[in-house]
């Protein structure tokens, strides 16, 4: 059974598939340009001590997304995982 929650719900360590992106203009294009696309597999690194950004491998890559930007992205993680 999967869970669907946003990027910025995720905990830390916590790994995930994008399902949707809710974004658009430039940031869509910008998350798209890291890497960040339906169907990639995502895991929360850590976050500012701020809360924001947050730090996500993505890819083999390390990028950092606003918490604001981050809950705008739907992901599935297996309920077995919560």
């Amino acid at each position: 059974m999967t869970k669907r929650l946003r990027l910025s719900q995720l905990c830390q360590g916590q790994t995930a598939v994008v399902k949707e992106i809710f974004l658009h203009g430039e940031m869509r294009r910008r998350v798209y340009d890291l890497g960040l696309i339906p169907g990639t597999c995502v895991k929360r690194l850590h976050a500012a001590p701020a809360g924001s950004p947050i730090a996500y491998a993505v890819r083999g890559a390390v990028i950092a997304l606003r918490r604001c930007d981050a809950q705008h992205i739907a992901a599935e993680v297996d309920a077995a995982w919560l």
